[in-house]
This record gives structure tokens, C-alpha cells and sequence, in this order.
């Protein structure tokens, strides 16, 4: 969907008209409707052949700015109408560019479908809405949706990653994907084989792809924006493309969303790809361990021992707590190579984080109070929400192995934690360290603010701000 800026309304287009609580009650017809101009709940009404949408914006926040956004699209994407035009001139508020950037933003990730395989989709549910123009919106307004506009396609990037099926996106082709998006925009791209990660010594990643006739891969993405003048901040994301389990194998009922398992590394691609696009001024290293977990006659085994790139051994008690091995070299890995101070990696990893939190927040563990607080004002501020958890040495020991390093499972009590436990035991002393366990963020059954049911983009949005705010000034 288009998105245009413009000083009148344009003939063809629905009027939309945002309208503060304050004014709700003089509108004709707001009694008998009861609209109170509360954001996002709407009026809708017909005058001969020109239709008018008036949506509340309560008073008028950015948080508004997203529900009106979110809201004209819901209701007109699929509903004939080709064009339809915000009219903010009479609108009094404090921050007209900003809000009319915020409620592009929405708009735009609202809008994303993913109908590539449905052929048979009826006419009436096919998108028609092609052009949203903001009227009004003041000076400033386009330059504030440029940098928009670069994080709706990352946020795009992530969601066609997530919503694609595993015979189509596997390390591989997802390694594919990302040099097509990211050709042209100053990223540098790198690609380890498992040949370049065994000779590196990454016992553990390799050990989750064994079972698979897709090979592994380390998609590396390297952006600098500072010109030279930062250390690097590194993300790494968990990328397993398809989760059977390997020989623990999952059972069938629902195994069919693992294709969203690789989340963690959907979102680390596309917020490489919004960082490039919005030109940021910052260093920032995107780090993938891609691999595909499946069973065979080759698969890692309960009860294996590997040693991991950082020398420690790992006893693999449970196949399906794959993502922690997978993590573990590659955090090793960037860290040998890049050096950051900062590392934040991103897991759909454990099923006991949606026991702890459903589907409401994100999990963030951290080794330092500064960056914990850094990533939770991010997401406070675009709507992707964290909530700190524990860690403990009491919960450190339960991974203790009789026969190596560690075990990469603990009980079933403090699932969660334990899996944060085990990536620490690779992090190095003095190196500032989160871990954003996202089970339960990547897919949402229901419609959300910013998306339809599917894939949600969670974590890109999050990540540009916190780059944004903490990496940039």
C-alpha cells in the first residue's frame, strides 16, 4: 500500500476524519451510536456517493496515531474501496508530523497479507485498498515517515521470512532471501558452510543440523553507518527453520507452526535490512545460526556429547532444546570475531516462556541492569512489551552435568531460565548481554494493532528503536 502526502483531499478517496474525544459528542448521530471518540472506534456514514469515515483518537497521543492507522485499514483493505485519504488539518494536537508518521507506520504494517499459495481466494476478501494519502499532516511529516517507511519494510522482510513454509524457506534460501533484500543498501553479507563452522569448531550447531539433509548455515550481516567511528553491536537470532524435535520428536498435533521456529533470526534479518534502509548511524553486526532439526538415521542422539566453538562440553539430554546449541557457537563465534560490548540475541526458544507470560510479552533475561532497561524502554515505546525475568546461581547449577560441562536441559521448573542460564555460561566476562526468549511474539492466532492473525514481525520494530535510542546519539 502507497502511502502519499498531500494539502487536500483527493476526489476519489474515502475521507477519514479523526476526531478527538473532547469534540466526539457534538458529531450528529454520536449519541445514537454512542461514540465517544475513544481510539479507534468509528462512525461511518454515507452522504449521496461521498462516504466519510470518522475514527476517535481519544487525546490525540501517539498511541492514537496507531489505533487510527491500524483501524482504517482493518476496515477497508478488503472492502472494494481503492484509495481513502486521513484529514488531519482540523485536527489540534500537539505533534501533527509525528502522529501523521505514526499512523502511516500503522497502516502500513496493518496492511501486509501474505496470499501467495491461495489461489482460490474469493473476490471479496482479495485487497483492494492501493493509496493512503495524509492531508494536512504539517512539515516534517515525510521525513519522519521515510525513517517509517524503511522499518514497515523490515517488519515486512521478518513477516514473509515467518509466514513461508519449510520446503521453501530453509537455511539455505533464507541465506538467499537476505542477499536479495539486503543487495544495494551497504550491508555486507557472509556466509559460513558447515565445512568454514567445522573447521571453526562448532560442535553444537552442527549437532542440531545433523539429522537433516539441509545444510547449515551462519548468515552474517555486517552494517556500519557511523562511518567507522563505533564498535559494533551484535544481534544474533535463532534460525531453525523447521523444529521436529530431531529424535525427542515433538508430538504431531500443532508441529506444523515450527516453521516459525527461525523467528529469532527473521527478526535480526529484517532489522538489519530497516537499520539500512532508514540509514542509521550506527555499527550494527546481524549474526544467524540457520539449521534445519529433524530425525534420521544420521540425527543427534539423547544423551550425545559435543563440544561446543567455546571448548566446553555439552551432555544433550533433550533433542527438541535445540535453539540454546545453536546460540551458543554462534555467540562464541561473533564474539571471537567482532568483539562487541553489547550482544542481544532473539529465540523463539522455549515453550515454558508462553506458560509464564502467553502471548502478551516477550522474555528478557540480562547480565547488566543498563541494557535491560535500555531494551525495555524500546519496547515500551513501540508496543512490542518485555518483561524481565529472573536469573540465579541456583538456577545455573540445575544444568550441571555428571559427565560434561553442562546439560542443555534442566528440570521442568524454570524451563525458561535455565535455557537463559546455559546461553550466560558462553558470554564473556565485561560483555553486556540480553537474551529475548520471543516463543510466544513471532505468530498470533487473532489480530493485533500492527498485524492480521500470522506473523507478527515482532522484534524489529523493538531492535531500530533500540539502536535508535541508545546507539545513534
Amino acid at each position: 500500500m502507497d502511502i502519499l502526502f498531500a494539502d487536500t483531499l483527493p476526489a476519489d478517496a474515502v475521507a477519514i476524519r479523526p476526531v478527538l474525544a473532547a469534540d466526539a459528542a457534538a458529531l450528529p448521530g454520536a449519541a445514537a451510536f454512542r461514540f465517544a471518540g475513544k481510539p479507534g472506534t468509528m462512525l461511518d456514514t454515507l452522504a449521496g456517493d461521498a462516504r466519510t469515515l470518522t475514527i476517535g483518537v481519544g487525546e490525540g497521543d501517539l498511541a492514537a496515531a496507531d489505533k487510527l492507522g491500524s483501524a482504517l485499514v482493518a476496515r477497508l483493505l478488503a472492502s472494494g474501496t481503492v484509495a481513502a485519504a486521513v484529514d488531519l488539518s482540523g485536527l489540534a494536537i500537539e505533534d501533527k508530523p509525528a502522529f501523521a508518521a505514526r499512523v502511516a507506520l500503522a497502516a502500513r504494517l496493518r496492511s501486509w497479507r501474505h496470499d501467495v499459495y491461495r489461489t482460490k481466494l474469493a473476490e471479496e476478501a482479495r485487497p483492494t485498498l492501493r493509496t493512503l494519502t495524509i492531508v494536512g499532516a504539517g512539515e516534517g511529516a515525510e521525513a519522519a515517515w521515510a525513517d517509517g517507511a524503511g522499518v514497515s519494510e523490515g517488519v515486512a522482510f521478518t513477516r514473509t521470512l515467518v509466514a513461508e513454509p519449510a520446503n521453501i524457506i530453509y537455511p539455505e534460501s533464507f541465506v538467499a532471501r537476505a542477499k536479495a533484500a539486503l543487495e544495494g543498501t551497504g550491508v555486507e553479507i557472509e556466509v559460513l558452510g558447515e565445512a568454514e563452522m567445522r573447521e571453526a569448531g562448532m560442535g553444537a550447531l552442527l549437532g542440531v543440523s545433523q539429522g537433516s539433509d539441509r545444510e547449515a548455515q551462519l548468515l552474517v550481516m555486517k552494517y556500519d553507518g557511523s562511518g567507522g567511528t563505533r564498535e559494533p553491536v551484535a544481534l544474533v537470532g535463532k534460525g531453525v527453520t523447521f523444529d521436529t524435535g530431531g529424535i525427542s520428536l515433538k508430538p504431531p498435533a500443532g508441529m506444523e507452526d515450527m516453521k516459525w521456529d527461525m523467528g529469532g533470526a527473521g527478526a535480526v534479518a529484517g532489522t538489519m535490512l530497516a537499520l539500512a534502509r532508514r540509514k542509521a548511524k550506527a555499527h550494527v553486526v546481524g549474526i544467524c545460526g540457520l539449521v534445519e532439526n529433524m530425525p534420521s538415521g544420521g540425527a543427534q542422539r539423547p544423551g550425545d556429547v559435543v563440544t561446543t566453538m567455546s571448548g566446553q562440553t555439552v551432555e544433550v539430554i533433550n533433542t527438541d532444546a535445540e535453539g540454546r546449541l545453536v546460540l551458543c557457537d554462534a555467540i562464541t563465534w561473533t564474539q571471537k570475531r567482532f568483539a562487541p560490548k553489547t550482544i542481544v540475541d532473539l529465540a523463539t526458544l522455549t515453550g515454558a516462556m508462553i506458560i509464564s507470560l502467553g502471548h502478551e510479552f516477550g522474555g528478557i533475561f540480562s547480565n547488566d541492569d543498563s541494557l535491560a532497561a535500555e531494551l525495555t524502554a524500546a519496547a515500551t515505546a513501540v508496543g512490542e512489551p518485555l518483561w524481565r525475568m529472573p536469573m540465579a546461581d541456583a538456577f545455573d547449577k540445575m544444568i550441571d552435568s555428571p559427565i560434561a560441562d553442562m546439560k542443555n536441559v534442566g528440570p521442568r521448573e524454570g524451563g525458561s531460565i535455565t535455557a537463559a542460564q546455559f546461553i550466560k555460561r558462553y558470554v564473556d566476562e565485561g560483555v553486556r548481554w540480553a537474551h529475548l526468549d520471543i516463543a510466544g511474539m513471532v505468530w498470533s492466532s487473532k489480530p493485533g494493532t500492527f498485524f492480521e492473525k500470522g506473523a507478527t514481525g515482532y522484534g524489529v520494530r523493538l531492535l531500530d528503536r533500540f539502536i535508535a535510542d541508545n546507539f545513534e546519539r
